[in-house]
């Protein structure tokens, strides 16, 4: 998500230079030189390490036949947005945040964030999907191979992808955020080098409840409802009230496992996502006070959301981490190797 800015705003300097001499209404930029190699190394890392880690999880999902399953298939999309965060997203971003200025043209600019709301939309909406699948397969085991199957998980992809690029498109192109609201616009956020998003009041509201405060509350509802299930199936098993056999403990293990893992996921997501929503929403309630450096911060807080999954994942997952030695060692090239046996 883009920061925002205004030219009348102060920034890290005293007297800071102008993204561009020659005009009256241009942006101001914010870090000394010496800040901005130092912003520039960190952020560079950042992305290529969310690249290449998510590339991992992709390869890992596609290559190894045991994986395909529809839980994972959801992880690879959650992946493939990550990904693309860390490959497109985060190096426009680089240049917008160290440098405070957009030299990049406004029709890149508009692409840019774009693609950059259509991805948190992404990213949330997998995840709740993710969580519904949780949900099915925790406390409704029977009907989940009914309900969740391969047809079923590739709609809800597709949806979210779809519906996604509708509301990062449409709110940047259409300019949702900036009608009613056009003279505050020009005239104290627009300035020349910038690339921001502007909301007002009652789009600001609208798109974050919907991009992320409502999907949260389902994802946390669901989960808690999930871990109350969870509890209870614990102590029937340990009570002996529930007779099993042992093949059918093993996969219940392994349910609450995974379950747990990806409420690890999203709670990372909520973490490092809630400041920039709960910014985005006060802002403009409070007449846009809010400093453009935070939202800087904050957004990137968000982005870094995609460089952690894959940590969680071969943290918490032996089989990920197993699958990540045979690609780093380059044993998927030998024959058969999608048929490892992973767990």
């Amino acid at each position: 998500m883009g920061y925002k800015t205004t030219p009348n705003q102060t920034g890290m300097l005293d007297n800071p230079p102008l993204c561009y001499v020659s005009l009256n209404d241009t942006c101001q930029m914010v870090y000394p030189k010496k800040a901005q190699s130092l912003l520039y190394f960190l952020f560079s890392c950042i992305s290529v390490f969310t690249f290449f880690g998510n590339l991992l999880v992709i390869i890992t999902i596609i290559h190894f036949k045991q994986l395909h399953t529809s839980t994972n298939y959801l992880i690879l999309s959650l992946a493939v947005a990550d990904l693309l965060v860390g490959g497109v997203v985060m190096p426009p971003s680089m240049l917008r945040s160290v440098e405070s200025c957009w030299y990049l043209g406004t029709f890149f600019c508009k692409i840019h964030i774009s693609l950059d709301a259509t991805l948190c939309t992404v990213s949330i909406l997998n995840l709740c999907v993710i969580s519904v699948d949780r949900y099915y397969a925790v406390c409704h085991p029977l009907l989940y191979q009914s309900k969740i199957t391969l047809n079923t998980t590739l709609f809800m992809i597709v949806v979210c992808w779809t519906l996604s690029a509708v509301v990062g498109c449409g709110m940047i192109f259409l300019q949702l955020g900036v009608i009613g609201n056009e003279q505050i616009y020009y005239s104290n956020a627009a300035c020349e080098g910038g690339c921001i998003i502007f909301l007002s009041k009652t789009a600001s509201a609208v798109i974050t409840m919907l991009c992320f405060y409502i999907p949260a509350v389902i994802m946390i509802s669901l989960y808690m409802k999930i871990f109350h299930i969870a509890q209870k199936q614990a102590r029937s098993i340990q009570n002996s009230q529930i007779k099993s056999s042992q093949r059918g403990h093993s996969v219940g293990k392994t349910e609450i496992k995974a379950t747990k893992t990806l409420a690890i996921v999203i709670g990372v997501f909520l973490l490092f996502w809630a400041p920039f929503f709960v910014c985005e929403f006060i802002d403009p309630f409070l007449g846009y006070l809010v400093p453009p450096v935070w939202f800087d911060v904050f957004a990137w807080l968000g982005y870094f959301n995609s460089t952690c999954n894959p940590i969680v994942y071969a943290l918490f997952y032996r089989w990920f981490r197993k699958s990540f030695r045979a690609i780093l060692l380059g044993k998927i090239c030998q024959p058969n190797s999608s048929r490892l046996k992973l767990f």
